[in-house]
């Protein structure tokens, strides 16, 4: 509800003559209201309070202010400055920073160009894939740095969300949606809360629950510098803010997938999981982005009861049906699945790995293991770094072998599915990732690529920046021995890479099923 008049504020910031003269845009919320002039935007806390949310008073309104830029300050320093007061001066007037009474507060932020949000690009099928794995590894590091929250969330946190959600869509959504279809859902969820009950309490007791963003999608990200940047954090309830890192990180990736950006979920996740190894985890994440899209369904349905447009009520009723479905979806994922995508170096192991992750196994694909990745991992150099011929031993290439297939099972244990890209020149190599995936219970599918040496070469000679070190000379070295009997499917990978990828993607769809979306 509103607690106090703030239309004079509002007035004193929406004139330009408050900004030197500067034209003024407003972006409204239910919660704030941001003034863009020039080069800077101006945020004020709108007097409200929620049942989450508290703003009523002007100095509960400082100290929120101060909150948020001190929990924003951690990814986007460059865009938060600091809080400056609305002051009421001695004649009656207001003023930004003056001497007079603080009567509110606003955060002041630099301006950013708004086509530079990952949400308009996605809207404009404009979000550039390549800079989604350092998007994930952006926010895996952002997590690592987060402090520790004993104290909120784990197996009670998520049951309030789960509470809220079954109330809200009951009560919001009660001629919105369909009433078996909302109670299979709650039902399933519920279930799966049960199930995993003890996972959420040892990973909040492990301290994997952080004071995390907890508004983490695409609207609250964009691009700075060139550089993925999250911004607007929570910082009003701990509740929200407060969670287990890999449920922060579900937000963004239903969001993505949501908008049909699969490909793209799967490079965050893979970046994510690439720096922090949080595999274990995994098991819960069908629980995670479930939640997130049952949220949206309900505040979906409470935007609905309160719009006065019937056209766009009618848009936002079935928006929020969508996010109930895909809520369902997410809740029965389906299978688990090994597969491994193996051939001589050149062949484009890691770029139809990439390709087949998203469409492996629950949302938002497999995780990707690549042998030269966790070559270089193990010597503790960065993945662009040469190494020497000691990095090539044979006893060195069963350690990464064996660490390949350890994180492997240890994902598709978890319930997800999991790529491993390697060489897989010798037998025993391929005998022991088909035995990995008979231990963990899941089907196995192996792709074997072929092209002529004359194609290998071309490619490996045009190779630059590149984790892997194989040049020309070793491609030849890898021609000239005996791989033994490859009974797994063989594609041709001499031609463009989508053929390739969708060629492969038929011969697992026969092996795997259901695995394959």
């Amino acid at each position: 509800m509103i607690t106090e008049d703030q239309s004079a504020v509002v007035a004193f910031l929406s004139d330009p003559s408050t900004h030197d003269g500067a034209p003024v845009e407003r972006i409204e919320t239910h919660a704030s209201i941001v003034f863009l002039a020039g080069d800077r935007a101006l945020k004020l806390k709108r007097a409200v309070r929620y049942d989450y949310l508290d703003f009523s008073t002007t100095e509960r309104r400082r100290l929120m202010c101060e909150a948020e830029v001190r929990v924003n300050r951690r990814t986007a320093p460059q865009l938060y400055h600091g809080v400056i007061a609305v002051t009421r001066e001695a004649d009656g007037t207001l003023a930004l920073g003056g001497t007079g009474t603080p009567v509110d507060w606003v955060v002041e932020m630099s301006r950013f160009d708004q086509e530079a949000l990952f949400d308009r690009q996605a809207a404009q099928r404009q979000l550039d894939l390549a800079l989604m794995r350092p998007l994930g590894v952006a926010i895996a590091r952002f997590h690592a740095a987060a402090e520790r929250r004993r104290d909120q969330g784990g197996a009670a946190g998520l049951a309030w969300v789960v509470d809220g959600n079954d109330a809200g869509l009951a009560e919001e959504g009660r001629d919105i949606f369909d009433a078996a279809e909302r109670r299979r859902v709650m039902a399933a969820t519920r279930e799966s809360l049960e199930q995993h009950h003890d996972l959420l309490e040892s990973r909040r007791l492990d301290g994997f629950v952080r004071e995390c963003h907890g508004d983490l999608h695409l609207r609250n990200i964009v691009v700075i510098d060139g550089q993925p940047t999250l911004f607007d954090a929570i910082e009003f309830n701990d509740a929200i803010a407060c969670i287990d890192v890999l449920y922060d990180l579900a937000f963004l990736l239903m969001d993505l997938e949501h908008r049909e950006l699969t490909a793209h979920a799967n490079a965050v996740l893979n970046g994510y999981l690439g720096v922090g190894h949080d595999l274990d985890g995994l098991a819960l994440l069908p629980l995670f982005l479930s939640c997130r899209a049952a949220v949206r369904a309900k505040t979906g349905a409470t935007a609905a009861r309160l719009a006065s447009d019937p056209a766009q009520r009618a848009d936002q009723q079935d928006a929020a049906r969508g996010y109930l479905a895909m809520a369902g979806r997410l809740i029965a994922p389906p299978r688990a699945c090994l597969v491994a995508v193996g051939g001589l170096s050149g062949t484009g192991k890691s770029t139809i790995a990439r390709a087949l992750a998203p469409v492996l196994g629950p949302v938002p694909g497999a995780v990707i293991f690549r042998s030269d990745e966790i070559r270089k991992e193990l010597f503790g150099v960065d993945p662009l770094e040469r190494l020497g011929p000691e990095a090539y031993t044979a006893d060195v290439t069963e350690r990464v072998y064996a660490e390949a297939l350890a994180r492997a099972q240890r994902v598709v244990r978890a319930g997800h599915a999991a790529v491993v890209d390697a060489v897989f020149g010798r037998p025993e190599q391929r005998v022991s990732i088909e035995r990995a995936a008979r231990e963990a219970g899941v089907p196995f599918a192996g792709i074997w690529l072929d092209a002529p040496a004359a194609v290998l070469e071309a490619r490996i000679g045009a190779r630059r920046g590149d984790v892997s070190d194989a040049d020309v000379s070793v491609v030849r070295q890898q021609l000239a021995r005996d791989p033994g009997p490859v009974t797994w499917a063989r594609v041709d990978a001499s031609g463009q890479p989508t053929d390739v990828a969708r060629e492969a993607r038929n011969r697992l769809a026969s092996t795997l099923g259901d695995a394959v979306r």
